[in-house]
Parts: C-alpha cells; structure tokens; sequence
C-alpha cells in the first residue's frame, strides 16, 4: 500500500460513496476498495470513516441497504443508490466542479 496518500476534504466522502455505488449495489469493504481503485490508490478510506457515512447517507435516504452474500460467501450488507441519491450525487458533482474551477483559479492553474 503506497505510503503517500491524500487525505480526503471535509465533505468528499459523500461524493466519492454515491459515486461508487453509481453502476452496482456494493458491500462497505467493496466501496473502500472501489475508491482506493478509482483514486489510482492515493485516498484510502478507514473503516471508522466510512460506515458512519453509509448511516448518514442512508438516513437521508440517498443509499439503501440489504444484506446478501458477498463473493467469498460472507454475510454482508449490500448499499445501492437511490433515486434521490442519483440526483445528490449529480448536485454533488456539480458543486465540486465548481469549487474545483475555483481553486484552480485562485492557484493560477485555470
């Protein structure tokens, strides 16, 4: 695992779960990894930080859950994207491209 990974801002935690779950219902671990993968392994999620944000998500109605059998034959919770979640996770994009313009305007990068 490389030793130089980015911590993740204030809020993008959020983004980055809907955005794994955009394609397929996945298990916790499976969202980690996901992200790891997607990220070219420079943000890693620890567990302490990501389950509590799949309860926050699910209690605002953006994921469901519903237990099923992983693909090593495990009992696992299985997180799929809602309706509501599609449309956070489109605002959420929207918003972060914005702030990301932003910043690289004010880094001279734009």
């Amino acid at each position: 695992m490389p030793q130089n990974k980015a911590d993740l801002l204030q809020g993008t935690l959020d983004l980055l779960i809907l955005k794994s779950l955009q394609n397929e219902p996945m298990h916790g671990f499976g969202i980690s990894l996901r992200i790891q993968q997607m990220s070219k392994e420079m943000l890693t999620v620890e567990q302490g930080s990501l389950y509590p944000a799949l309860y926050r998500l699910e209690d605002q109605g953006w994921i469901k859950s519903e237990w099923g059998v992983s693909e090593n034959n495990r009992k696992a919770k299985f997180y799929t994207l809602t309706t509501s979640g599609r449309k956070q996770l489109a605002t959420e994009e929207q918003s972060w491209a914005k702030l990301s313009l932003a910043i690289n305007h004010v880094l001279g990068n734009a």
